[in-house]
């Protein structure tokens, strides 16, 4: 084993490479080149991309579960809503943060049991555990489909600024569809659409509870 590589030093060095080349240039070789050592020392840690991408996302679920546990009192709507907008905060701090983390499977189990608490709370206010658990992952739907979106939008738009101008979509669409025209002229400040969507989503939540 390479002496001073630890998991922790490899997830550091994979979200480097991440933030500065993007999801594709994440391999077990590009996070050894950056940790100066070759490629087989990792395989003491980590046994290749896919176990690496493991480690990283739950190093961005403990961050995200640390930055919105419970609050004394939140209703479960206000406690979903604090974790969708730790889970866009971590997301947005990485390139293709949304892409790369989504589906990665946890690997602390410290991790996973920082969900106790939540469902202790809800259950204990009589929702089913099902529905609960139906509900915290529509909401990771939601900010997983919002952030990856807003992502490839961003990184587009720095490519080529006018990819996304209402007026020239106005004129690519012509005549005889207003409405569809005026779609283009209501796109707001990304994070009012979030907080728009997101209470949108919730309600839903909240009619489902109340059922």
């Amino acid at each position: 084993m390479a002496k001073g590589i630890t998991r922790q030093r490899i997830v550091e060095a994979a979200l480097e490479v991440l933030d500065e080349k993007g999801a594709d240039a994440v391999t077990v070789r590009a996070v050894a080149s950056r940790l100066d050592v070759r490629a087989p020392a990792l395989y003491w840690h980590v046994r290749g991309k896919q176990e690496l991408l493991d480690e990283m996302g739950t190093e961005i679920q403990r961050r995200v579960m640390a930055a919105s546990a419970p609050r004394a009192g939140a209703s479960p709507q206000e406690s979903l809503g604090d974790y969708a907008r730790a889970l866009r905060r971590e997301y947005l701090l990485h390139r293709d943060g949304a892409r790369t983390f989504s589906g990665t499977r946890l690997t602390d189990p410290d991790v996973l049991r920082a969900q106790e608490p939540w469902l202790e709370a809800w259950t204990a206010d009589g929702v089913p555990l099902e529905t609960a658990v139906d509900a915290a992952e529509l909401v990771t739907a939601f900010v997983v489909g919002f952030v990856i979106e807003e992502q490839e939008r961003a990184q587009s738009a720095q490519e080529d600024p006018e990819r996304y101008d209402a007026e020239s979509r106005d004129a690519f669409i012509g005549e005889g569809a207003p409405l569809v025209r005026r779609t283009g002229h209501l796109r707001a400040d990304p994070h009012e659409r979030f907080e728009t969507q997101l209470a949108m989503v919730l309600a839903g939540v909240a009619t489902r509870l109340g059922e």
